[in-house]
């Protein structure tokens, strides 16, 4: 018998087996009633799935923004010995945020492609590909040497990492429904937030390596990240579930000829994954899921039409704002640190980087939740963190005397609280949207495209800003990076500004912000999306007190 590893996911998915593969809409038949009892069972259905992808999830995502954002330490890390990333590879500040953009370059060509090929072969294989990458170029970052291989491993990083974070988004969608998604993106995007609070306080430790065995404290930190990704990466294989079939998929299969299985004996070499849930519970979550899920199968002509829909667009800027502020602060917050306060050692940057991503943290677990409650108001919960982040920056900036620093600090931490949900809410809403209007290849591509172009916004920071101009690095006391500070205040606005555009259009050309694919003008389909429905808003926020 075939199996998932044997069988490419080329054709129409058996989770659309009773939906007509011309058009995007359910068939009334999909419309199934839910018992009451079955209800609770739902909700744990979905814990369980939550207990096999998300700490999973979490794991490849801390160890591969460990890996990507490590470099911004390192400028900073044994300074006083001459032992930071510049003098020991002897690099400029203009070569660093070279280096730095030409990462995120790669990252918005090969975004696209990865998730759509991610569409057609195992979603949890390449997955566990993009992990195993990862940590090779990262352990290979120990070994540079010069500005060239700076430069070429950076290219490398952004290549094999494309496509990781919409391809976390579009595997998400693979066993929830949008309304369920907002929380669960905000949890495994917890890990870059403790991600940096960790590599920032744990960069002391390395620090105090410097020098064993020829090696200085941040090449310890590219060699242990990158080994221990790799072995994450490995164990991937075999814990992330393979995509959900419907329950009666295994026992319909057909036998393949000699030659296909002559053509594809390579796949047999790979570990098989046991899928997430078998039973009465791959039949209930099979029921419930049909409610949002669509076809595998797609042409260049549906990307098309994912490029030419408005709402991509609007997004995309929201994200280019956000994530180019969190990777410019991601990058050289330790250097804005040390330029806020000189009088601090290496050790104390590092110690004060960690707090910044601790308040990023708590953000989102307090906002994400909130805003799958309210799902038709997801613009306010964006638009209310990225104000606090423009407040941040003016702090940052203006606040606070040569004498006492603090407030200025201070301003660090408000745009770490502000940072946290903004990039979790883009990413949910993009799928919502899309999930509705175009299918499973609609998530694919919308999500990679809000990505990569949005990470223009990171080629802005990382390369224009702060390291790389001259004259905002170089200028006397307070007014360092100060004109930095100010362009990201500006291209927040412009994030402010597409989020309301947004809001606004959904409700006039959509109506009343949009229905998820399959709700009735009631928001109703079966007794799992009632129970949905009973739970958002101030109803369900009393329901819980009572």
């Amino acid at each position: 018998m075939a199996t998932e590893h044997d069988k490419p996911d080329t054709t129409s998915n058996p989770l659309d087996a009773e939906v007509d593969p011309r058009r995007h809409e359910p068939n009334e038949s999909s419309h199934v009633e839910v018992e009451v009892e079955e209800l609770a069972v739902i909700d744990r259905i979905y814990s369980k799935l939550d207990r096999r992808i998300i700490p999973a999830f979490w794991a490849l995502y801390f160890l591969c923004s460990a890996v990507r954002s490590n470099v911004g330490l390192a400028q900073t890390m044994n300074a006083d010995a001459h032992h930071d990333l510049a003098s020991v590879v002897h690099l400029t500040p203009h070569q660093i945020s070279t280096g730095l953009a030409l990462f995120y370059v790669c990252y918005v060509i090969f975004d696209v492609p990865s998730n759509l090929v991610m569409t057609k072969l195992s979603p949890h294989v390449w997955m566990s590909r993009i992990v195993i990458s990862v940590g090779v170029i990262g352990a290979c970052l120990t070994a540079m040497k010069a500005a060239w291989s700076f430069y070429l491993l950076r290219l490398l990083l952004g290549i094999v990492i494309a496509g990781m974070w919409p391809g976390m988004t579009y595997y998400l969608s693979l066993f929830y429904p949008p309304s369920r998604m907002g929380k669960r993106i905000g949890q495994y995007f917890t890990a870059a937030q403790v991600s940096a609070a960790v590599v920032g306080l744990v960069s002391a430790g390395f620090q105090k390596m410097d020098g064993m065995h020829g090696y200085a404290g941040f090449q310890w930190m590219f060699l242990v990240y990158g080994v221990v990704t790799i072995a994450v990466g490995i164990t991937l294989l075999w814990w992330l579930p393979p995509r959900p079939h419907a329950p009666s998929y295994n026992n319909n299969q057909e036998e393949e000829t000699n030659e296909t299985k002559k053509k594809k004996f390579y796949i047999r070499f790979l570990p098989r994954s046991a899928p997430a849930l078998t039973g009465r519970d791959a039949e209930i979550h099979f029921r419930d899921l049909r409610r949002v899920y669509t076809r595998v199968a797609w042409t260049w002509r549906d990307v098309a039409a994912v490029l030419l829909d408005w709402r991509l667009w609007p997004l995309v800027i929201m994200y280019f704002g956000v994530v180019g502020v969190g990777i410019g602060t991601q990058s050289y917050g330790s250097v804005i640190i040390m330029a806020t306060n000189p009088g601090l050692s290496d050790i104390d940057v590092s110690l004060l980087f960690a707090p910044i991503w601790i308040m990023d943290l708590i953000a989102i677990l307090l906002i994400t939740p909130l805003s799958d409650r309210f799902h038709h108001h997801r613009a306010l919960f964006f638009i209310i963190p990225v104000c606090l982040q423009i407040l941040g920056l003016l702090l940052t900036t203006y606040a606070g005397t040569a004498s006492n620093p603090w407030p200025r600090y201070g301003g660090l931490l408000i745009v770490g609280f502000g940072l946290g949900p903004t990039v979790p809410i883009t990413m949910t809403w993009t799928t919502e949207i899309f999930q509705a209007r175009h299918g499973e290849v609609g998530v694919a591509a919308a999500s990679a495209l809000v990505s990569g172009l949005g990470n223009l916004g990171s080629i802005l920071t990382t390369y224009a800003l702060y390291a790389g101009w001259e004259s905002d690095y170089l200028a006397p006391g307070r007014a360092k990076y100060r004109k930095s500070n100010l362009v990201m205040v500006g291209i927040l606005g412009g994030s402010i500004i597409a989020a309301g555009v947004m809001w606004v259009l959904l409700r006039v050309v959509d109506g009343k912000g949009g229905r998820i694919r399959g709700e009735s003008e009631e928001g109703i389909v079966d007794g799992a999306a009632k129970r949905e429905r009973e739970e958002r808003g101030l109803d369900g926020l009393f329901r819980l007190r009572r």
